[in-house]
């Protein structure tokens, strides 16, 4: 006769059959339930506890039974799921207002094997410095797509059709950052509203994948896919949420937590703190809670071979109480772990708790969402005066925030758009937000866009309003792709894709926000032109990134220069509109020469005596480089940069 044990928690199956183990130390009367297709179920008692878990074996128990638990609330049995769960039987919905009653109608825990045959197919291990991050919604990268499989658009599966596997090859992709795809549930203001919680960031269960992108079995396709985007050199990085839970304040349903430890949420009293604007936040500083963290991370890295993760308003991780801490325990479990510490970690640096904007606090070994590089770049290129200095500084990787010395294990990830915001067709072609389909009166979302739209608030067929928005898409992709830092890019941009003004598209699973494949010739070219930049960005910036990092840092140069090619001064960060950045390598090694024109005018840039054989590798305006015919000076279009290479230097200036 097989023994139950405590761990590991979830359901684990043997020769024998399988065994249930659930924490749930405030839960005395729990009862495991078996379920059969028609809905029919059976109970158990858990017979067997140690140190709050409750835990039994049944014998006979194959992969694919389901299952849950039963408690009562209020006199009423209520179905609750399994926080160790790996797959549940449908995708997640109810009818609100919720209740024990209708508790029973939500998706079911599956028991699992873990068994997947990777045809020895390793990760592909890229160092972190070569990652460019392309961010990527699953449903919305396929579903409109009409060269995937009507079967797999929308799909785990459509992420890796022939047609885009051939799209990562061709726009140079290297890391796909998945937008969240642990089991999600919607939050119940979206329900009345018969929306979804698109985005996912409204998490049910952690290490579940979710079945709306699923034809039939999410753990299986969703592997399927990590492994074919390996074998194709292409890394995956998870947006996890842990900061919060799908049940919400003290008046959200019981799913698990709530009903299993009253200590997993950070309380105030007899209210549930919110730092995270979601109606919880999760404990990590109480063990059971971190042990959950900590289990369900290892889980996706062993059991789906995970290459990092981006961790959604990540300052929560680090808080004790109102205070956030680099010494939390969090980030020392992390770190002492020998499979997590392996993989890639990113933090978006903020919450909106007390202390919330942590931006460059994070510990060695974390690379950090940079929204200085955002907002800089944004309002340097729409034009705002004063901006220069700090433009200059975020281009060199914001070394106020993250020391060079500690490149590339605190380097940061820069970008101008996000999943939340503007994407860069709309940065472009709004001066204000349209979040109307929203159905909150336009309320939601963020007002501080700093964008512009040239002349005509959205769609536009002027062709000088449509050369204007094409060059300052330019003008940011190549602030972004040749700034020292991890690059970050919305797959949707380099479609071009518009949210036609939506800046919070958050419960938009429509043709808002999936990427419209139907491709103009303005976009096929913006598309083209981007592909080949991010390959310049490997082949010139990268030795630039890795040069400037660590113990050589030093032993390179740096010079900021008018114009004229002579070396800015003090006052001129106050005064000038253009300017010159000049890199290289050692004492004599590869050179950069940026040239930025923020002004309406052409202006006229010197090049560097250091090397006659400088080749362009980046222009943003859409004319010819109009050059002297010593090749001494280039004339740069107005609102725009060029960027040049050499490769080693004649003399030292």
């Amino acid at each position: 006769m097989q023994c139950s044990r405590p761990y590991p928690l979830g359901a684990t199956t043997d020769s024998q059959g399988c065994n249930f183990s659930i924490y749930a130390p405030d839960a005395e009367d729990i009862k495991l339930a078996l379920f059969e297709k028609s809905g029919e179920f059976k109970t158990y008692p858990l017979d067997s506890e140690y140190a709050g878990i409750k835990f039994t074996h049944i014998a006979g128990i194959t992969v694919g039974q389901r299952y849950g638990y039963i408690i009562e609330v209020k006199n009423k049995a209520h179905f609750i799921s399994d926080p160790y769960a790996k797959a549940i039987d449908k995708p997640l919905h109810y009818q609100v207002p919720f209740s024990s009653d209708k508790s029973f109608q939500l998706a079911k825990c599956v028991v699992v094997d873990d068994a997947f045959d990777w045809q020895g197919v390793t990760p592909p291990n890229r160092p972190r410095d070569e990652m460019v991050l392309f961010e990527t919604h699953v449903k919305g990268l396929t579903k409109l797509n009409p060269s995937v499989s009507p079967s797999h658009q929308g799909c785990y599966l459509g992420l890796i059709s022939s047609d885009m596997l051939a799209f990562y090859k061709q726009q140079n992709i290297n890391t796909l950052q998945l937008l969240p795809i642990a089991a999600c549930m919607h939050e119940p203001h979206l329900l009345k509203m018969n929306k979804v919680n698109y985005w996912g960031y409204n998490p049910y269960l952690f290490m579940v994948p979710d079945p709306r992108y699923a034809e039939k079995d999410a753990v299986l396709e969703l592997k399927t896919a990590i492994r074919e985007l390996h074998r194709n050199g292409i890394e995956v990085i998870l947006d996890v949420v842990y900061n919060h839970t799908a049940e919400g304040g003290a008046d959200g349903p019981v799913f698990n937590l709530k009903a299993l430890d009253k200590h997993y949420y950070i309380k105030q009293g007899e209210h549930f703190a919110n730092y995270t604007g979601c109606g919880n936040t999760v404990d990590v500083t109480y063990q059971p809670a971190l042990n959950l963290v900590m289990d369900t991370l290892r889980y996706w890295v062993s059991e789906y071979q995970i290459d990092g993760f981006r961790f959604d308003l990540a300052a929560t991780l680090g808080r004790q109480g109102e205070h956030f801490s680099p010494d939390a325990g969090f980030f020392k479990a992390v770190g002492q772990d020998p499979i997590l510490k392996q993989v890639k970690l990113i933090a978006e640096p903020w919450d909106i708790g007390p202390n919330g904007y942590q931006v460059g606090n994070f510990p060695l070994g974390w690379n950090e969402c940079n929204d200085r590089l955002r907002d800089i770049t944004r309002s340097f290129w729409r034009g705002d005066h004063g901006y220069l200095k700090e433009f200059a500084t975020r281009i060199m990787g914001s070394r106020d925030l993250y020391s060079a010395a500690n490149w590339p294990y605190k380097l940061t990830v820069n970008y101008i758009t996000y999943h939340d915001g503007f994407c860069m067709q709309d940065l472009v072609s709004y001066k204000h937000k349209h979040n109307e389909a929203n159905g909150e009166q336009n309320r939601d979302g963020h007002g501080d866009n700093r964008s512009d739209n040239y002349g005509v608030e959205g769609h536009s067929e002027n062709p000088l309003i449509v050369e204007k928005r094409e060059k300052q898409k330019r003008n940011f992709m190549a602030s972004l792709l040749f700034a020292f830092g991890i690059p970050h890019i919305l797959t949707a941009d380099v479609l071009s894709h518009t949210q036609k003004g939506n800046n919070n598209a958050y419960c938009q699973d429509n043709e808002i926000s999936w990427l419209n494949w139907q491709l103009s010739d303005n976009k096929l070219r913006f598309r083209a032109w981007l592909a080949e930049l991010v390959k310049a960005r490997q082949e010139y910036m990268l030795p630039f990134i890795r040069a400037f990092s660590g113990k050589q840092r030093n032993h390179n140069r740096i010079y900021w220069r008018r114009i004229d090619g002579s070396f800015m001064e003090h006052d001129d960060w106050n005064q000038l509109s253009s300017v010159a950045l000049h890199l290289g390598i050692g004492e004599a090694g590869n050179e950069l020469f940026y040239c930025i024109n923020q002004t309406n005018a052409p202006a006229r840039f010197t090049l560097p005596e250091t090397a006659d054989n400088w080749i362009m590798i980046c222009n943003t305006d859409s004319h010819d480089l109009h050059q002297s015919i010593d090749h001494k000076q280039v004339l740069i279009a107005p609102t725009s940069m060029a960027i040049f290479f050499t490769q080693g230097a004649k003399t030292h200036p």
